[in-house]
């Protein structure tokens, strides 16, 4: 086999083929190795590979052509027909040989990531995970080409058939999609020959080795059916010519039926064992949060996936998970396009194609496959970007949802009426999508139009309200706090008219607004500007899950409170440090340190008081500390401060509130310079390819004249 394969080898480089070979695939990848990562800046090399995929389907065919067909055509296949070397290393040595030219162009490739990495943050495991998926991709095209070209003498008729046949395994999947029918067994056995879509699972950063499997027996099977159809063609003169060719025609239905079962077996194999998560931001992987809850669900709950069952989204990964976490969790897919109103069992609007349905015996609900991604204006060209990726919070949050006890859901009220700003005014996003996954309702209450606050209010916000409250309303909120209720105040700076009663409810549990903006004097303290706080985080209920990273609180004012007494007990949430600077003319500051009339010293810019009667009042300094602006920058931590607040006031007996943010959906893009991007990409599109083309071409014409 060694000898085979060092003079297949050589052969490929005394000859212009290999040479040909590695070039071409070389400069389509740099083409697109050029416009994707060194123009638009993508740190993910998927993107140039999917389009290389396509070259192979003619690259491969001039690789695999003259394999076997030459030889048939120039009759020295009978010196390996009648030599003492076995068809198996004979079949071997060649495809190796090819697997080897191939290869090279899979090392050059390899260098890509390396390079990118120079100008920034690259995901490099989910790189090599797309090149390692590639290069099986080709490592099995090569085989059915080799296979293509032992049938025939003429190597045109191999490299047409070669290319039909990848061509078909590349568009397959779309094929199987226009004549989709569940339970088709014609699509079923059709979709064994998709060659493009294990690929597209690498491409996602999933090393998934069902898909590898997949790819490892398509080479092993045509490699097989090569050696059936030289074999047959060694005892062709044979008197055991009969016997032989049924013996191998039996053969090769074995060995189909033998590959299709190992196919089904390794799927069967639980998904978390056979896909790993290689994404930089861990995307495909379950947090421990909603493993530790999935432990403890306890009803049957079936999730229906509206798509195929081979796609490759994103969500269906994350599903396959759940499943295999839990047993009382099962997958189904449902295709919308065969049974397209499946929905209406469970909503009256169609969701959108990829949505998923998550239904237990008490209840439903849908997540709809526009919400699993955040997005983000990118006013530099003035359209929206997906910035992460929000599978794992929806899912958890609807399969909570289905399971609770509870009949009915917490409310959480938003005072109207003086000039508030409501988090559902779109500022606030991530806010209110953390009460969603909560399964706590979000409704407006305006206090002018109640008696008193509602009974089922679990707790109410009041977001920075811009005009004064009236003495009733006021005494609303003070009637809930001392019922047990729970409220949220944030204060806002910028008020012109006077909060006499808004201040009066502060006034109930001994606590005072200071009169002023917080300036924060230690750099350490503060982000950019010393009126944009980072202040020290005290540990406790309220911050449990935030206290770990830094709280941006912009633009502050601050409170004094009482001592602790047997009826109001205080805790100080949030703090400046001991240089911070109360600056009581603000609007007409002329620096950020103490100037006349400014005072010096700690200062609560966040406050919980809580009743012996079991109600709270959290206050914040900040009308801007619950906004999506806030939150981006110290990396949706505000949230999470958010989020640790509601779970510590609302009542959730009987309703989970596992809460789970959104992933970082992409890296940023790469900054490279366009002359960097030009030189480097020309070098791997033009130089390298034209560079090896002309050193084939040199060596086969001296090789020529000798």
């Amino acid at each position: 086999m060694i000898a085979i394969y060092k003079r297949e080898l050589k052969s490929y480089f005394q000859t212009v083929v290999g040479w040909l070979f590695i070039a071409v695939e070389l400069a389509l990848f740099g083409l697109y190795f050029y416009v994707y990562n060194l123009r638009y800046g993508y740190p993910y090399i998927r993107y140039s590979l999917s389009s290389a995929a396509f070259i192979m389907m003619i690259a491969v065919p001039i690789l695999t052509m003259r394999s076997f067909a030459d030889e048939r055509h120039s009759k020295t296949d009978q010196l390996i027909l009648t030599a003492p070397v076995s068809v198996g290393k004979v079949v071997i040595g060649k495809y190796l040989a090819m697997a080897t030219i191939y290869t090279i162009d899979i090392a050059v490739i390899c260098l890509a990531p390396l390079l990118l990495k120079i100008f920034g943050t690259v995901p490099i495991l989910e790189n090599y995970v797309a090149i390692f998926g590639y290069w099986f991709y080709g490592m099995a095209t090569i085989a059915i080409g080799m296979f293509l070209s032992s049938l025939t003498e003429s190597q045109v008729i191999a490299a047409v058939i070669s290319f039909a046949a990848l061509f078909l395994g590349y568009m397959m999947s779309s094929i199987t999609g226009f004549i989709s029918s569940e339970g088709n067994i014609i699509t079923t056995i059709l979709s064994a020959y998709d060659l493009y879509t294990p690929l597209s699972y690498f491409m996602n950063g999933t090393l998934d080795l069902t898909r590898l499997f997949y790819y490892l027996s398509i080479i092993v099977l045509f490699n097989f059916l090569t050696m059936q159809s030289i074999q047959k063609r060694r005892w062709s003169v044979s008197k055991k010519a009969i016997g032989t060719g049924v013996f191998s025609v039996g053969l090769v239905v074995i060995m189909i039926a033998a590959v299709v079962v190992a196919n089904l077996a390794v799927g069967q194999i639980p998904y978390t064992y056979t896909s790993i998560d290689a994404t930089s931001t861990q995307i495909y992987s379950l947090t421990d949060e909603s493993k530790e809850y999935l432990k403890t669900v306890d009803q049957d709950v079936t999730i229906y996936y509206l798509g195929e069952e081979d796609d490759s989204a994103e969500i269906l990964e994350l599903l396959r998970r759940y499943e295999d976490l839990s047993d009382h969790i099962t997958l189904e897919c449902v295709d919308p396009n065969v049974n397209a109103n499946f929905y209406q069992t469970y909503t009256d609007t169609a969701p959108s194609s990829g949505s998923v349905i998550v239904v237990s015996d008490q209840r439903s609900t849908v997540v709809d496959a526009n919400d699993y991604f955040t997005y983000e204006m990118d006013y530099t060209t003035y359209s929206y970007e997906i910035t992460g990726f929000d599978g794992e919070g929806l899912i958890t949050s609807a399969i909570q949802y289905v399971c609770m006890d509870s009949d009915t859901l917490p409310t959480v009220y938003e005072i109207t009426g003086h000039g508030e700003t409501l988090l559902t005014d779109g500022y606030s996003a991530n806010f209110t999508e953390a009460l969603s996954k909560a399964n706590i309702n979000l409704s407006d209450l305006t206090l002018l139009e109640v008696d008193e606050v509602p009974e089922d209010a679990s707790a109410v916000i009041i977001n920075g309200p811009t005009t004064d409250f009236s003495e009733d309303d006021a005494q609303k909120i003070i009637d809930y706090i001392n019922g047990g209720g729970h409220v949220i105040l944030n204060t806002y700076i910028g008020a012109t008219d006077e909060m006499t009663n808004l201040e009066s409810i502060l006034a109930a549990y001994e606590i005072s607004v200071c009169d002023g903006l917080i300036s924060e004097q230690d750099s350490n303290r503060y982000y950019q500007s010393p009126l944009y706080l980072l202040p020290n985080i005290a540990s406790s209920d309220y911050t449990s899950n935030a206290s770990s990273y830094y709280i941006f609180v912009p633009e502050t004012m601050a409170f004094t409170y009482g001592e602790d007494t047997d009826d109001y007990t205080y805790t100080a949430l949030l703090t400046t440090s001991d240089s911070a600077v109360l600056k009581k003319n603000y609007t007409a500051m002329e620096s950020y340190g103490a100037e006349d009339g400014d005072e010096t010293g700690t200062y609560t810019v966040a406050l919980a008081m809580e009743t012996a009667d079991g109600g709270s009042l959290v206050v914040n300094g900040s009308i801007t500390l619950f906004t999506d602006n806030a939150d981006k920058v110290v990396s949706s931590n505000n949230s999470t401060y958010f989020t640790d607040i509601i779970n510590t006031m609302v009542d959730t007996t009987g309703v989970e509130t596992t809460v789970i943010d959104a992933k970082e959906y992409e890296l940023s893009t790469l900054t490279i310079s366009s002359g960097a991007a030009t030189v480097y990409g020309f070098g791997i599109m033009l130089v390298i390819p034209i560079v090896l083309l002309l050193v084939g071409i040199v060596y086969w014409v001296v090789r020529r004249k000798k």
